[in-house]
């Protein structure tokens, strides 16, 4: 009694003492990251969870099996999406990771798959929120100011500079029509 009390003493201290040397998951995601929800959850073999994402902008599903394997499918065209029918997966064995890009439909859906080897698999699902995006250099109508930050045109000044380029095309048309009656008359 007294060999497995001591055992088990020593195994605890153990699983204490790795998660000191050993980095957490969330010492290496970036600061910029806000932690939304975290789903857990139970998935029988070959058979589908869903859930539903509402909120906008990029988000990061990290999803982790604890027992079993459960794999990652979502879709914006489906909130039931499945290996047949996805825009984006994630179906390794263990850590499913999904960059959700922020011009994606709302509501995005998610489907947990259980892989049909494990009678049940077990997973934890964290969902984070990127604050920093990049805008997109080559993004129609948007261009870089005198200090080098990237804006974006209004639409009213879109229209200004097609009236513009209007203007330009009417003139040189014009002068060409005198040039032509001038030659001929």
């Amino acid at each position: 009694m007294m060999l497995s009390s001591s055992a088990l003493v020593v195994a605890l201290l153990l699983s204490q003492a790795k998660g000191f040397l050993s980095p957490s998951e969330d010492d290496s995601l970036p600061e910029e990251w806000v932690l939304l929800h975290v789903v857990q959850g139970h998935i029988g073999a070959g058979n589908y969870s869903y859930l539903r994402l509402n909120h906008d902008g990029r988000i990061i599903l990290h999803m982790q099996s604890l027992k079993g394997d459960a794999d990652l499918y979502v879709s914006d065209k489906t909130l039931r999406p499945s290996f047949d029918t996805y825009k984006l997966q994630s179906v390794t064995c263990g850590h499913d990771v999904v960059v959700v890009p922020g011009d994606f439909t709302r509501p995005v859906g998610i489907g947990i798959y259980g892989h049909p080897s494990y009678k049940e698999s077990e997973f934890e699902m964290r969902v984070f929120y990127d604050q920093v995006v990049p805008l997109d250099p080559f993004e129609k109508g948007s261009y870089t100011s005198e200090n080098g930050h990237q804006k974006k045109k209004s639409p009213q000044a879109a229209e200004e500079d097609f009236q513009e380029e209007e203007s330009i095309f009417w003139t040189i048309l014009i002068g060409l029509l005198k040039i032509i009656l001038e030659i001929l008359f």
